[in-house]
């Protein structure tokens, strides 16, 4: 037996400086998925993901916190709810995990350092320049953009210190020709933002030691510096394996790594930097760089410093693990940014899992169950004439012409059309996975799907089940649907791996019918597979009623999450940002579908109407309220509830009433005050 191929793939190392959120889980899950497939198809696969744990901002965190910066970064990635039980929750099957306080990690990066030090490729030096804390990035002036970190776009501050500086202008020419000149970095559009931003400006030497704080790795040579973010967490990546360290021996067997799954914000540091020191320590490059694009909210890309994430345990927990990894691969192509919201997650669940694949399953098994019992009858299955044709097809990568004529209502007609689709189908899915189309990958599984729908609706069993003569067609048209569903199960299996088994099992598909040489193959399942209708597999929503529920939950855990935010005081100078107006309630209606919504149009002095949302229906009808004079903060950023925009917010009053219900009074001030009067 031939020794199996090798793939190795890495998710970045996060950075635990908070808890992680639903574009974290983007880019493990495609990561996972990735290895998953590669599995698939047989590869020895080694899947790495991990977190990032020196820095300056841990450091200030821990503080903050009360705790040493190693107890406040164990409880983020050990503790309840952390990153390692966010990755148990989500399914995500890596091989290792590489956290950079790992005492054979730091040992190995003090030996890297002092290796790229003696080859005289690292020097002290002085640093002055600008400096973002958040992104952990030191930046020139002309970097900046309006005097802000160009990542992130943050205030910076002055930095000046003596540290160590990697030569990483001497690389500058190699590296752009390892980009322009080659497939490294993809997608390609991420390669002339790197050429023309970074090297071409004139590539300066790297900041790779820090003297203003302590948590990191120390430099064993100069006391008083630490090793400084990229040397420490690029070479994760190959420490991991056991390069200069006893801890593992994979570093010959898996290293270079075949991709690195990336989100764009850190390609300069993945495409420039990481192969540069590589050069340096004449190591093999990675084959692949894959700057991914960002889950955006509102608009704006998630950030845990700006507060504007997405639990993905509140949505895992709520709509299946297999739903949420399902639609962050389907829904936006992986180069791409793509806007996440609730109701496009609760729309694609709704479309394609609960209608179309979960409708195919609960069907076919059922119509089996119905008219046949548990198993199908001997001889049902693929003839040879089917299987020829789909082994034609999958041979030619679809690319045959089917020129067999048939009269417009001969079933054989249907039956030709389904195999065909069905027998191209893995070709045209690794195709699309090999170039990490996720997205399109999963859409051709789904035009099978949708074809075997129709082709119930075509055939229309029910119809043959009432005559005698027709027992034998309703038994293949139902097979073929079985089949159809196992291999569109088997491509599933690395985005929805526990939804596919429950398909197995009810399909009674063996362990040899559920892999990748069987996807390619019409007539795998046996025609006497033990059939059973299982439990729905997704339960479709009401989506008016969920997005209510969703936001009140979301609204809570925002609330809680500030409680508990330092700091707890704000200054004068802060309060004084809040703009409160007294504002004429022109019109109140009810938000239709809502419970709790009121919506409001004001008079506050502007000119022209204000529209603010409020949840206090329970309280209040809206005709009691028009005409009254309220007080309004009106300089909130605006955000859209039930679809429709509210600008600002009203000030009410909560206090506990009698047998512990609460009583909210909306603050509403004398009717001869004029609205637009500002409060202070």
């Amino acid at each position: 037996m031939s020794e199996k191929k090798k793939f190795y793939i890495t998710t970045p190392i996060y950075y635990p400086s908070d808890k992680l959120h639903i574009g974290h889980a983007y880019c493990t899950v495609a990561t996972d998925a990735m290895a998953r497939y590669k599995r698939l198809c047989g590869y020895d696969v080694m899947f790495l993901t991990g977190t990032d744990e020196h820095g300056q901002k841990i450091e200030d965190k821990a503080k903050a916190a009360g705790v040493s910066p190693k107890e406040y970064v164990d409880n983020i990635v050990e503790g309840p709810q952390g990153v390692k039980d966010l990755w148990k929750l989500m399914n995500i099957s890596n091989d290792r995990f590489i956290r950079t306080t790992d005492d054979y990690h730091v040992a190995a990066i003090q030996k890297i350092f002092k290796k790229m030090y003696e080859k005289g490729d690292i020097y002290k030096g002085k640093y002055v320049g600008k400096y973002c804390k958040p992104c952990e990035s030191f930046w020139t002036e002309s970097q900046l953009v309006d005097g802000k970190c160009p990542d992130c776009g943050r205030e910076v501050q002055d930095a000046e210190e003596e540290a160590y500086f990697f030569r990483l202008s001497k690389y500058a020419d190699r590296i752009q020709d390892l980009l322009e000149n080659t497939d490294f970095l993809e997608p390609r559009s991420r390669v002339n933002e790197m050429v023309n931003n970074f090297i071409k400006p004139g590539l300066e030497d790297l900041c790779v030691s820090r003297t203003s704080f302590q948590w990191g790795i120390p430099v064993d040579f100069d006391p008083g510096h630490v090793v400084y973010v990229w040397i420490d967490a690029l070479f994760n990546y190959t420490t991991a394996l056991g390069f200069m360290n006893d801890k593992y021996d994979d570093f010959e067997k898996y290293w270079p790594a075949d991709v690195h799954f990336i989100g764009k914000e850190i390609v300069r540091f993945h495409s420039i930097i990481w192969p540069a020191m590589l050069m340096s320590m004449e190591m093999p490059l990675p084959k692949k760089v894959f700057g991914h694009g960002w889950l955006l909210l509102d608009g704006g890309k998630m950030s845990k410093s700006k507060g504007n994430v997405v639990d993905p345990y509140l949505l895992a927990q709520r709509y299946g693990v297999d739903s949420l990894r399902y639609f962050l691969l389907r829904e936006f192509p992986f180069g791409t940014d793509g806007n996440f919201s609730n109701e496009t997650l609760i729309s694609r669940i709704n479309t394609d899992l609960a209608n179309d694949l979960g409708n195919l399953v609960s069907r076919t098994t059922a119509m089996v169950g119905k008219y046949f019992g548990a198993h199908l009858p001997a001889g049902c299955g693929a003839t040879g004439d089917e299987a020829d044709l789909a082994n034609l097809v999958a041979q030619s990568m679809g690319n045959v012409g089917l020129s067999m004529q048939f009269p417009e209502d001969d079933p054989q007609k249907f039956d030709v059309e389904l195999i065909a689709m069905a027998a191209q189908l893995r070709n045209t899915y690794e195709d699309k996975m090999e170039q990490y189309a996720f997205q399109d990958a999963l859409m051709e599984v789904f035009k099978l799907i949708g074809r075997a729908n129709k082709y119930i609706d075509e055939n229309k069993p029910w119809a043959l089940a009432k005559d005698e003569t027709q027992q034998d067609r309703l038994a293949h048209v139902l097979y073929n649907l079985l089949e159809c569903v196992r291999i569109s199960a088997v491509l599933l299996t690395p985005f929805m791996p526990e939804t596919c088994a429950k398909i197995f099992a009810q399909i009674g598909a063996d362990d040899s019918q559920c892999t990748w040489e069987s996807a390619g193959v019409w007539g795998a399942l046996s025609d006497q597979a033990p059939v059973s209708k299982g439990e729905n597999l997704f339960p479709r929503i009401d989506a008016a009623k969920e997005l209510e529920e969703l936001a009140a939950l979301e609204e809570a855990a925002k609330a809680e999450a500030a409680a508990k935010a330092e700091p707890k005081y704000i200054t004068i100078d802060d309060f004084a940002k809040v703009k409160f107006v007294t504002a004429k309630v022109l019109s109140c209606e009810a938000v239709k579908k809502s419970k709790k919504l009121l919506r409001f149009t004001l008079d506050c002095g502007e000119g022209q109407p204000r529209q603010i949302l409020s949840g206090i229906h329970e309280y209040y009808e809206p005709e009691d309220l028009i005409g009254k004079t309220v007080v309004a903060c009106v300089n909130l950023a605006p955000r859209k509830m039930m679809g429709l925009e509210s600008n600002g917010m009203l000030i009410s009053a909560v206090k506990e009433g009698a047998e512990g219900h609460e009583e909210l009074h909306l603050l509403m001030l004398d009717d001869k005050v004029p609205a637009g009067c500002t409060l202070g």
